[in-house]
């Protein structure tokens, strides 16, 4: 809603112009991609407001949402610590991924573009080409058939500290979170190794990783209110001494 403010006719003049030029400016942040332009009954909605295909983290970090050291070890001391949980009615099916993202890019698909250098797509939004680095163990690699995308919590770790309790939609969030820290490219090898383990049972090869990993998977279990083991917890605290001060 624009104000009307009285004012002599040269500053009026002045601020029309002004207001003239505004508008070549660019899009608002959001507005670039339309996640869900091509509805399909056969396919599930996408999580709520994700990001852009072409949406980078910030600063040196290779996740989305990361946050400091020190909200990290503020949120680290917030977690409720309690036993590993049952995987009693476990099932990955429980957790719906690869949701579609729109444009015919499911979530798998995004995160190889965003994570990625040079990432070329055919016309199914496939990563045909590109370059990525692997935070876990530092490799590089140029066959995007060769990535995994890992969650950072993996989906029965979340099963075992909170999600059993979900219902489906929040599942399939987590599943897909292209916003918070939870989602990224590393290599198969890597991934496979880590299986569905916690921190105090499986580190990243790469120790120079261990501060992002510390701050991601702290984020991720606070965001979602899951629950940490005491070992968990140890480990976390470690990780994040890693990061410079």
């Amino acid at each position: 809603m624009v104000r009307q403010i009285r004012v002599p006719g040269a500053v009026l003049a002045a601020a029309l112009l002004l207001a003239l030029a505004g508008c070549s400016g660019p899009n608002a942040p959001g507005g670039g991609a339309d996640t869900d332009a091509k509805p399909s009954a056969s396919r599930s909605s996408p999580p709520a407001s994700p990001p852009g295909d072409d949406a980078k983290p910030a600063g040196g970090d290779v996740l989305p949402g990361m946050v400091s050291t020190a909200v990290a070890r503020t949120q680290l001391a917030a977690l409720k610590v309690a036993p590993v949980g049952t995987m009693a009615g476990y099932s990955r099916d429980k957790f719906t991924h690869w949701a579609q993202q729109g444009n015919k890019c499911d979530t798998r698909e995004v995160v190889l573009k965003r994570d990625g250098t040079d990432v070329a797509q055919d016309a199914e939004c496939r990563a045909v080409s590109g370059t990525w680095k692997s935070l876990y163990d530092g490799v590089a690699v140029t066959d995007a058939a060769k990535m995994d995308i890992d969650h950072m919590v993996p989906l029965a770790e979340g099963w075992r500290s909170g999600a059993a309790g979900w219902d489906a939609a929040k599942r399939k969030a987590f599943a897909n979170d292209l916003t918070r820290p939870q989602l990224l490219a590393v290599t198969a090898a890597s991934n496979r190794s880590k299986g569905d383990q916690s921190p105090d049972l499986w580190q990243p090869p790469d120790r120079t990783s261990w501060c992002q990993y510390g701050r991601a998977w702290t984020t991720v279990k606070s965001s979602y209110d899951l629950t940490v083991t005491e070992p968990e917890k140890k480990m976390l605290a470690t990780m994040l001494d890693t990061c410079a001060s």
